[in-house]
């Protein structure tokens, strides 16, 4: 099971990265753009799920390009990460940390940071990660 701990070292260890807190949640920008943040869920969130489900355990929200990179990723990790209706028409997703695994929360926290950063430092940390055996 992963931990918002193990979310701030993700995080941190990206370029231009800073913790800080929100309405009481642990919330991880790069410059002043939010990538990843605690998100549980709300009153109107718990009314929304009427019958279904309510998933369990620590939340995670992370940003995604746009729209269709969020219908992309919903379907390719059906498991541990989902949407609710608050989020309808905005670029993230939803991560069940006690779903996902450590790989899949990696490239989850790596790619909402890509999502988030500024052009030139994510260009920067692209070529920094380029494989020089690929190129």
């Amino acid at each position: 099971m992963a931990t918002y701990d193990d979310v701030a070292r993700l995080a941190l260890a990206l370029p231009g990265t800073h913790e800080s807190v929100s309405r009481g949640w642990r919330v991880w920008s790069v410059g002043e753009r939010m990538f990843v943040w605690e998100r549980p869920f709300t009153k109107a969130d718990l009314r929304r799920f009427g019958d279904d489900p309510v998933p369990s355990g620590p939340i995670l929200a992370a940003a995604v390009d746009d729209l269709v990179e969020k219908d992309v990723v919903l379907a390719a990790e059906p498991a541990s990460h989902f949407t609710i209706p608050h989020l309808d028409g905005y670029a993230a997703v939803l991560v069940r940390l006690d779903a996902v695994d450590a790989a899949t929360l990696a490239r989850t926290v790596e790619d909402a940071w890509f999502a988030r950063a500024p052009r030139r430092l994510a260009e920067a940390q692209r070529l920094l990660s380029e494989d020089p055996e690929e190129t």
